[in-house]
């Protein structure tokens, strides 16, 4: 009688695991549960991420890799890794398809194969004349860059040996697949195995490791979180594909500031670097517009300058609309509330509509003073001097406007921009020490700001 094999069910969201199917994980999630068979215990023991060699020692004697770094020559995605790719590290960029991921990585990979030695490309998804069109279109053309198109570890692994390259590049992870497991490519066991070894290829031969991955519908890496946890770097590409400009953000970092971003403009030559996005976000900003304001943001350790636009208009629905592109609706809603009970403003039967000019979702809460100008402005019908005055400031429940984090940085900023007022909070005045040519309003609450704004000329 043949022996009855042994399977279990898998959750493709949270990696979960349970004897019988469920309808609903842990997780929350709905129809996830994939059957499996289980990973025999053979497998850990053939690929174990900690070498034999590996000997406690003193962390005195251990070599830094702090200036071990591979330049890309891309200065904008040097920022976000941190000054350079890390030898022996895995770093995974994630976004929609078709906004450039391929595109980064192949101009990245080709300046280092002319630079530093042989660069592997292993692509799941294109073939080999595929990737030699766009590294053509691109300008990317290099002997030592070694294109191969293969989705079996194994075969990955043999041929790293072979080439020895100092840089290998993965794309996708989701396409991946070891033969003695029977899921299909791109489920948790697949992901978590084939992540794994590539780790431990990465780790003990000491080769940086570029891994690509797909997102879900929500914006969500795809796959299970052990991935992140695995990789030193995440890397996350947003933007509008109907727009030019694409910005990369550092979600995890562990050789650089976390939050950093670099800015892109999508070429039919490739991705250009955009050395001061603060000016691009700012051109279309026009002198005396209702409903428009600059803001600072700091994302990382680069101050960026963004337009902030508000409109409010009369509901006819019968229930307020709050539709926001680019700032978070929970924040939206609590200045609201703050403007209607402190300064009296009736937008419980308006709508109210927020975007940040060129898609970039600001981080923090120094823009928060600028929304609330932006929306007092559109609902009362008084422009603002737009090309002169930028507002930073967090606003408190009770009206009160509280100091942000590296204030000084921001206000250096606008002033380099050309702004003649800043508008901030009241206890910041006297500890910024500028020698630039900007006026600085200080402000103690909502109320004395709009009053700044609007009626004292």
């Amino acid at each position: 009688m043949a022996k009855k094999v042994k399977t279990i069910f898998v959750c493709q969201s949270c990696g979960y695991d349970s004897p019988k199917w469920m309808g609903q994980c842990i997780c929350g999630k709905w129809n996830s549960m994939v059957e499996e068979k289980p990973i025999p215990a053979s497998n850990y023991e053939k690929s174990p991420t900690i070498t034999s060699s590996s000997r406690p020692q003193s962390i005195k004697n251990i070599k830094s890799g702090a200036h071990d770094r591979f330049d890309t020559h891309i200065g904008e995605l040097n920022r976000v890794l941190g000054g350079g790719l890390v030898k022996g590290s895995l770093t995974l960029i994630s976004g929609e398809p078709g906004i450039g991921k391929s595109t980064l990585i192949l101009q990245a990979s080709s300046t280092i194969a002319k630079e530093y030695g042989t660069v592997l490309y292993v692509s799941g998804e294109e073939s080999e004349e595929q990737i030699k069109m766009r590294a053509e279109r691109l300008d990317a053309i290099c002997g030592n860059l070694m294109i191969v198109s293969e989705t079996n570890v194994e075969i990955i692994e043999k041929y790293i040996g072979e080439l020895n390259p100092v840089l290998v590049i993965i794309d996708s992870i989701q396409t991946l697949f070891k033969q003695d497991l029977s899921s299909a490519p791109g489920s948790v066991s697949q992901v978590r195995e084939c992540a794994n070894n590539l780790m431990r290829i990465g780790k003990t031969r000491n080769i940086p490791i570029f891994i690509v991955a797909h997102v879900t519908k929500s914006g969500e890496l795809a796959g299970p979180r052990i991935l992140e946890h695995l990789v030193d770097t995440v890397l996350h590409f947003s933007g509008e594909r109907t727009q030019e400009f694409r910005v990369i953000r550092a979600v995890k970092n562990r050789f650089g500031t976390t939050s950093e971003i670099g800015v892109f403009e999508m070429k039919e030559e490739g991705l250009i670097e955009v050395g001061n996005p603060s000016q691009i976000f700012l051109e279309g900003l026009t002198q005396d517009t209702e409903g428009a304001i600059a803001v600072c943001s700091l994302e990382g350790t680069r101050p960026l300058l963004l337009e902030i636009q508000a409109l409010v208009a009369p509901t006819s629905l019968g229930f307020a609309r709050r539709t926001v592109v680019g700032v978070d609706l929970n924040r939206l809603n609590l200045i609201l509330a703050v403007l209607e009970k402190k300064v009296g403003i009736p937008l419980s039967n308006q709508d109210v509509y927020v975007n940040v000019v060129g898609g970039i979702k600001p981080e923090g809460t120094s823009y928060d003073l600028g929304l609330a100008l932006a929306i007092y402005s559109s609902m009362r019908g008084v422009p603002i001097e737009t090309t002169k005055t930028i507002a930073i400031g967090e606003i408190s429940l009770t009206g009160e406007l509280r100091a942000v984090s590296n204030l000084s940085k921001m206000v250096k900023e606008a002033s380099k921009m050309g702004f003649e007022k800043c508008i901030i909070p009241a206890k910041s005045v006297k500890r910024l020490q500028l020698t630039e040519k900007i006026k600085l309003i200080g402000a103690h609450s909502i109320q004395d700001a709009i009053d700044h704004m609007f009626f004292q000329k």
